[in-house]
């Protein structure tokens, strides 16, 4: 079962350690990591990400990331288009 806001008060209350923490604010912030992956990975539904990077970041962050998120279609699995089929680009993860 995800956490929805009401259930969400701090990150430690959601059982997020720091890295765990961490990495869900750079999940968020990623293009192609989609809400649902989070909601997977981490149990926390879109508006509980919402609300954690709303109290984990600087206020223009926050708006800056809102404004980057908002109708994003590879946010969300559902609007994405088949042909992404990967959450991350080629060329992130060079060896």
């Amino acid at each position: 079962m995800s956490k929805n806001v009401s259930q969400l008060s701090s990150p430690a209350e959601a059982g997020l350690t720091a890295s765990e923490l961490s990495r869900v604010v750079e999940m968020a912030w990623e293009d192609r990591t989609p809400f649902e992956a989070i909601e997977s990975l981490f149990k926390l539904n879109e508006p509980a990400v919402r609300l954690l990077m709303r109290r984990n970041l600087k206020p223009r962050s926050f708006r800056l990331w809102r404004q980057r998120v908002t109708g994003r279609k590879t946010k969300h699995l559902q609007l994405r288009s088949p042909d992404v089929s990967r959450g991350y680009c080629p060329t992130q993860y060079k060896r």
